[in-house]
């Protein structure tokens, strides 16, 4: 004879099983430990730090007059 199961358990507990894969697909995609994150920030800031250190400063040409008109013409 077959066994007698109940419908809405079982689905309960397929769908269980479903989410449990996804979550475990998320994991592993998305999980990083605090160590990785900390270290990913400090490259990043390392990074940032070195290329604001290689910015060319834009020299203002002292043969044009102000936009804004605060300085008196000389």
């Amino acid at each position: 004879m077959t066994e007698i199961i109940n419908l809405r358990q079982a689905r309960k507990a397929r769908n269980r099983q479903e989410k449990e894969k996804q979550a475990e697909a998320n994991r592993a995609l998305f999980g990083r430990t605090k160590g990785q994150k900390a270290k990913d920030k400090a490259e990043a800031d390392k990074l940032n730090r070195h290329l604001d250190g290689h910015k060319l400063t834009t020299l203002s040409r002292p043969d044009k007059a102000p936009e804004d008109g605060s300085e008196a013409a000389t």
